[in-house]
């Protein structure tokens, strides 16, 4: 087992399997289905990442350097989380950007009975040693636990 500590941007305790991206999540591209198009598990749609197209997003540890795209990045994160299609979880290995910071904090101080912890900073690292569908249990004090 490795551990990885982060900075608590959106707190919470979790379990779930890991889907990893070592480019930028480019947030509209990748959550358009399920926002649009009703994908309840939110597959990725997203051609330029090669790492996430086609993959689910619901229910996963999402793995990621950085958030790329517009500014409507806060607001689609806080879209897939109020219709409950939002990832187990976002670890950044760099630091959040404000526009997605902001949209999982509104999410999880606005939305009742939903859960999306995001840790970032956690260091290249992590994202070198994170693998697709490793279990990843992350708790409230930015402790990241790979299985």
């Amino acid at each position: 087992m490795m551990t990885f500590k982060g900075r608590v941007v959106s707190k919470g305790n979790v379990t779930a399997p890991a889907l990893v991206s070592h480019g930028g999540l480019n947030t509209l591209a990748s959550f358009q289905k399920a926002l649009q198009f009703g994908d309840k598990k939110a597959t990725c749609g997203d051609q330029n990442n090669p790492d996430l197209y086609g993959k689910q997003m619901a229910g996963k540890a999402l793995c990621l350097p950085r958030t790329i795209g517009s500014t409507t990045g806060g607001l689609v994160l806080y879209g897939a989380a109020s219709m409950n299609r939002q990832p187990a979880c976002m670890l950044f290995s760099e630091p959040i950007d404000s526009l997605a910071a902001a949209g999982a904090i509104l999410a999880d101080v606005w939305l009742d009975n939903v859960s999306m912890p995001v840790i970032d900073s956690l260091g290249e690292e992590f994202l070198n040693s994170v693998k697709d569908d490793m279990m990843i249990t992350v708790k409230e004090d930015g402790t990241v636990e790979l299985k």
